[in-house]
C-alpha cells in the first residue's frame, strides 16, 4: 500500500470575498512526482505556498507524513521550495548558496562540505563552487536552486514553474534531468506549471486545476486519452471538438447529428435518442485524404501548413470550423488551397455525455 506523504483535507483559500481554492481534497504519495497543472490564476501556486507554510488556508487541513502541519511554522516543516526566479543569494558563491540551509542548522563543516560536493555532482556543477549567480547561465542557476532545495533531504520538494525562464532546448533537457533526479533520490516532488508538455513528460500523476477546483487527477495517459471534461481535453493538448445529439441508436453504435446536418457514428454506451454528446478527436488521430470515406468524414480546404521538424500541423477549413490535423514529417502530398477529406475511426474518438462547455 502506498504511503501518503501530503494530504489536503477540505482545503479552501479565500482573499476577501474571492475564493481561490474551493474545497480541495487530495492525497500525494511518497516518492511520487505530481504536477499541478492549470492556467494562470487557477490557484496552483497558492496550493504550493500553503503546503510550504508561506500562507494559511482559510479552512481545511494540511498533513505532512500524517502530521497536521496546518499551523506549523514553515521552518519546522520538512519541505523545501524552488521558486520561479530561483531566489539565489546574489553575493554568495554557488557553494554557500547550496550550503546555506545546512549552516542554519549548524551542521559540522566537514559534513557540509561532503554533502555540498555530493549535490554538485548530482546536478553536474563540479568546479562551479566559487562562482556567483551572475556568472551562471539560467540553466546553471536552476541547478543551484535544485541542489539547495535537495541538500536538506526534505520529505517533499515543491517546485513553482522552475523551468519557465529557460529556452526550449534547455527546458527539455532539464525536464529529463529533474525526473531522473527525483527517481534517483526518491523524494516526493510537487510541481506547478501551466505547460502541458512538462506535465505529460515528467509526472506520475497530473492534477488538472480550474478556477480553484480539481477537474481531474490521473496519470498522463489517463488525463490525455480519457479526459473527464471538455476543459481537460482542450487544455491538455490540442483537440477537435464536435457537439451534437443522438438521433439513432443501434446495437453497438449510435449516430450523432452535429452542426450543419453532419452525422458521426460513435460506440453506443447506453445512449438514448436525444442525448447530447461531445465528440473529441485529437489532431494526431484525425486522418487526411484526397478521397472521401463513408463514415465520420468531413470535406474541407487546407488553410495553412505549419512544419515543426518531426511533424506538420495542417489547418483545414470545414464549413465554420478550423480542424487541426497532425501528420509525421513534411508530407508533400498536400498544399494550401487543396480540397481534402478528413476522417476518424470510432476507436480514435473520445465521447463525453452532456452539452458540455469548456
Amino acid at each position: 500500500m502506498k504511503k501518503i506523504i501530503v494530504k489536503l483535507e477540505n482545503f479552501q483559500k479565500s482573499f476577501g470575498t474571492k475564493k481561490i481554492i474551493d474545497n480541495i481534497n487530495l492525497e500525494i504519495y511518497e516518492k511520487e512526482f505530481v504536477t499541478i497543472l492549470g492556467s494562470s490564476g487557477c490557484g496552483k501556486t497558492t496550493i504550493l505556498r500553503i503546503i510550504a507554510g508561506l500562507d494559511m488556508p482559510t479552512s481545511g487541513k494540511v498533513y505532512l507524513d500524517s502530521v497536521d502541519v496546518t499551523a506549523l511554522d514553515p521552518t519546522k516543516r520538512e519541505v523545501n521550495t524552488i521558486f520561479q526566479n530561483y531566489a539565489l543569494f546574489p553575493l554568495m558563491s554557488v557553494y554557500d548558496n547550496i550550503a546555506f540551509g545546512l549552516k542554519m542548522k549548524k551542521v559540522p563543516k566537514d559534513e557540509i562540505k561532503k554533502r555540498v560536493q555530493k549535490m554538485l555532482e548530482l546536478v553536474h556543477l563540479e568546479g562551479y563552487e566559487k562562482r556567483k549567480p551572475k556568472d551562471l547561465s539560467g540553466g546553471e542557476q536552476q541547478r543551484v536552486a535544485i541542489a539547495r532545495g535537495l541538500i536538506n533531504n526534505p520529505k517533499v520538494l515543491l517546485l513553482d514553474e522552475p523551468l519557465s525562464a529557460l529556452d526550449l532546448k534547455l527546458r527539455k533537457q532539464m525536464q529529463v534531468e529533474l525526473k531522473s533526479l527525483q527517481k534517483k533520490l526518491g523524494i516526493t516532488f510537487i510541481y506547478v506549471t501551466h505547460s502541458q508538455d512538462e506535465a505529460l513528460s515528467m509526472s506520475d500523476r497530473i492534477v488538472v486545476l480550474k478556477d480553484g477546483k480539481i477537474e481531474q487527477v490521473g496519470s498522463p495517459v489517463e488525463v490525455y486519452e480519457n479526459p473527464k471534461s471538455l476543459y481537460v481535453a482542450d487544455f491538455l493538448g490540442e483537440a477537435n471538438i464536435f457537439k451534437g445529439k443522438v438521433v439513432e441508436v443501434l446495437d453497438s453504435k449510435c449516430k450523432v447529428l452535429i452542426q450543419n446536418n453532419l452525422e458521426f457514428s460513435v460506440f453506443n454506451k447506453n445512449y438514448q435518442i436525444g442525448d447530447y454528446l461531445s465528440i473529441i478527436v485529437r489532431p494526431e488521430n484525425m486522418k487526411i485524404s484526397k478521397t472521401s470515406r463513408k463514415m465520420n468524414c468531413l470535406e474541407g480546404t487546407i488553410l495553412e501548413e505549419i512544419y515543426t521538424g518531426s511533424v506538420t500541423l495542417i489547418l483545414v477549413e470545414v464549413m465554420k470550423w478550423q480542424i487541426k490535423v497532425i501528420i509525421s514529417g513534411n508530407d508533400k502530398l498536400y498544399k494550401v488551397g487543396d480540397l481534402v477529406y478528413l476522417y476518424f475511426t470510432i476507436e480514435d474518438s473520445i465521447v463525453l455525455r452532456g452539452n458540455h462547455e469548456k
